[in-house]
């Protein structure tokens, strides 16, 4: 009987205490390098989605002051959202709705695009956050 189990236990194969501390080890050292990584893709996550709103209404606001002739007074963006009529033309809704920036980041992004239009039809749409401006043009 005691031949028996010996041989058994002999014959047991299974991880030493070294070989799981190392695995454990390697485990804390990949976690450690993928935090940060995570925390980075959503600020560049946060940062593009800014950017595509900003170069969306850019380009409604351009479509409408094609219709219009006149690009929207400064902080009107509802016109977007509005059919237009123009000489008996009426022409839109140019956007659906107007996008918000996105939520989070460190600073807080603004609570609304900001938009500013110049005296010689040329306009700027912005917002800030997460220590960047997205900018147009």
């Amino acid at each position: 009987m005691i031949s028996f189990l010996h041989k058994r236990m002999g014959n047991q194969k299974g991880f030493t205490l070294i070989e799981l501390m190392i695995v454990v080890a390697i485990i804390g050292i990949l976690t450690a390098i993928a935090f940060p990584l995570y925390a980075n893709v959503q600020q560049r996550a946060r940062i593009a989605k800014a950017q595509a709103d900003v170069r969306t209404l850019a380009s409604a606001i351009v479509i409408y002051s094609a219709h219009a002739g006149v690009i929207p007074a400064t902080g009107d963006l509802s016109v977007l959202t509005a059919p237009t009529t123009v000489n008996s033309i009426t022409a839109g809704p140019f956007m659906g709705s107007i996008p918000s920036p996105p939520q989070g980041g460190s600073p807080n992004w603004a609570t609304a695009y900001t938009y500013t239009a110049g005296s010689t039809g040329q306009f700027t749409v912005s917002a800030t956050g997460d220590g960047v401006t997205a900018k147009v043009p």
